[in-house]
């Protein structure tokens, strides 16, 4: 059985990151909650020395409050280098790093922010392992709710192979954890690919998210003629590689699982 361990996860009452402290505490670990409302800051820096105290491990699933390039870039890689310092001061022996799958095929935005990101911590004097993750199922309502035109719904037509932030979260769990597991991870480079069980098109499962949910509106594909990267989503690049951690459920059980859930959670209320 393995040991107990002290782990911090910075981004801890996010989307991943509030699954991987839930996979922390299920395993017996002790659990380090870095945010800004328990009194930790990447950015500023303040409580984490006294936060990486006896920590062995850190999961950095933090991100900032822009969706944007510039500021984007300058939350991550002031974020890693905060963390990089203060977990290179208190013997920290490992950083666990969540990205996404194809952020090297973007040349500017969100994308290229996570790439800075990735840089950046694999330049500090800790090893780190990066987690390129698929996008979230959490992510099709929020593509839906940006889209959103009147009683039409416009989503990218892109090609991905969505996972459950929970399921991201077990692993990142895992390898924070597990000694072993971190070596066992890729090395040349440094990264493990982590998507569902199989491809999906975007359009196809907002169009079932519409019905299933009652929405008012057509889905249809969406282009933005200004983003330099717009054939990115189409041609694959967010897919995973051969070698990629396939994780379930699929998105259509997923969401059955959310509305399950919902109903529950209403007759209860």
């Amino acid at each position: 059985m393995q040991s107990s361990r002290k782990i911090a996860v910075a981004g801890a009452t996010g989307r991943v990151g509030h699954h991987t402290v839930d996979a922390l505490r299920e395993r017996g670990h002790e659990v380090v909650e870095i945010s800004r409302s328990n009194g930790v800051d990447v950015i500023t820096g303040e409580g984490l020395a006294d936060a990486l105290t006896g920590v062995e491990g850190v999961v950095d699933a933090a991100t900032g409050p822009s969706p944007e390039q510039d500021p984007a870039t300058r939350f991550f890689t002031t974020a890693a280098r905060n963390l990089q310092d203060a977990a290179r001061r208190a013997d920290v022996e490992r950083i666990v790093v969540v990205s996404i799958i194809g952020a090297d095929a973007f040349t500017g935005g969100y994308g290229a922010a996570k790439i800075a990101h990735e840089r950046t911590m694999l330049a500090g004097p800790v090893p780190v392992r990066v987690v390129r993750a698929a996008q979230f199922h959490e992510f099709v309502p929020q593509m839906m709710e940006w889209g959103a035109q009147g009683d039409v719904t416009y989503v990218p037509k892109m090609r991905t192979q969505l996972v459950a932030a929970q399921a991201v979260g077990e692993i990142l769990a895992r390898l924070a954890a597990d000694p072993d597991a971190f070596a066992a991870a890729p090395t040349e480079p440094p990264y493990l690919e982590v998507a569902g069980p199989r491809e999906e098109n975007l359009v196809e499962i907002a169009t079932l998210v519409a019905r299933q949910t009652g929405l008012d509106s057509r889905v249809e594909p969406g282009r933005n003629p200004n983003d330099p990267d717009a054939d990115v989503y189409e041609s694959g690049a967010l897919l995973p590689g051969p070698g990629a951690t396939l994780a379930g459920p699929t998105f259509r059980d997923w969401l059955k699982s959310e509305q399950a859930a919902s109903a529950t959670s209403g007759k209860a209320s």
